[in-house]
């Protein structure tokens, strides 16, 4: 560990902080971190914290969401600027138009979003909550926001639901191909495809297992296969190997990185704890609404 890790780590003791970090932040963070999850799993930890003091290393909706399930705590995003793309595709009166047009149909808002879009949704869900989520609705419509990957991915799971998109998408994982999977299985060709439903159907149509994030993580450590290729962001690749160092994992692209998640560096949770930057302050108007959203996904 590191001089700069173990400040941290006394900085988190001292102030009875805890530290939550997405699989897609670089492994010096990971380490530091009090548990290391994918966004539901972030979003359920935050919402059962005994901690008064919660640092959120990932992206801005994640550090949103935690501050939106609870209100009466602090909640720092040590990196103001780490943004989500997916989440900026989409406004409040794209969903109202979408409800005007679709007047019985749910909307279910994938987590990558903003508080404004959770609060005019009927409920969240994440990559690994989305199908039970569906499920659990009595609407035979769902409207499904922003991401159009994995909504087309939960309609062929759902096929007795009527799906209706909005056109968004994640960068990192809409720009990955067919050649790309092509390439990956010339190089690996005993490695199996572990992807993110962020991808679109026909990289989807290739793999040999897709799921969330924390999904990816449990199979590649159950399965009885050794080499995987991973069909997400770089990070999780990186957590694979170190949690099964006799197995072999390759990103599917050494492109497949998120930028925004990688924006968060040691020094700058170290500043977080130590001056209160940046604390998470979500518009009142927005609250209310968006935790009854957030609420009900963690419910389900």
């Amino acid at each position: 560990m590191t001089k700069l890790q173990k400040q941290i780590i006394k900085q988190k003791e001292e102030k009875n902080a805890l530290i939550l970090a997405h699989f897609y932040q670089t492994m010096d963070i990971q380490e530091i971190a009090d548990h290391v999850c994918d966004s539901f799993e972030m979003a359920r930890l935050a919402h059962t914290a005994k901690q008064e003091l919660l640092i959120i290393c990932g992206v801005h909706f994640m550090a949103e969401s935690a501050k939106i399930l609870n209100p009466d705590k602090t909640v720092l995003l040590p990196k103001l600027d780490a943004g989500c793309p997916m989440a900026d595709m989409i406004a409040p009166e794209d969903v109202t138009a979408l409800r005007e047009q679709y007047p019985k149909a749910a909307v279910v808002c994938y987590v990558n979003s903003t508080a404004a879009v959770k609060a005019v949704s009927d409920i969240c869900c994440t990559s690994s909550s989305a199908e039970r989520i569906i499920r659990s609705l009595s609407e035979n419509q769902i409207i499904f926001i922003p991401d159009r990957n994995l909504g087309a991915y939960i309609a062929s799971k759902v096929p007795e639901k009527e799906f209706i998109f909005h056109p968004g998408w994640c960068p990192v994982h809409d720009c990955i191909g067919v050649s790309d999977v092509t390439a990956a299985r010339d190089t690996y060709p005993k490695a199996k495809l572990l992807a993110h439903p962020e991808c679109r159907g026909d990289v989807l149509g290739l793999a040999d297992f897709t799921g969330s994030t924390a999904e990816i993580i449990q199979f590649a450590l159950k399965s009885a296969e050794s080499e995987f290729i991973i069909g997400t962001e770089y990070g999780v690749a990186e957590h694979l190997k170190r949690l099964a160092p006799d197995k072999n994992f390759y990103p599917l692209t050494s492109t497949f990185v998120c930028e925004d998640m990688k924006k968060t560096l040691l020094s700058d949770v170290l500043e977080s704890l130590e001056t209160g930057k940046y604390e998470m302050t979500p518009d009142v108007e927005n609250t209310d609404a968006a935790r009854r959203s957030l609420e009900r996904m963690v419910a389900v």
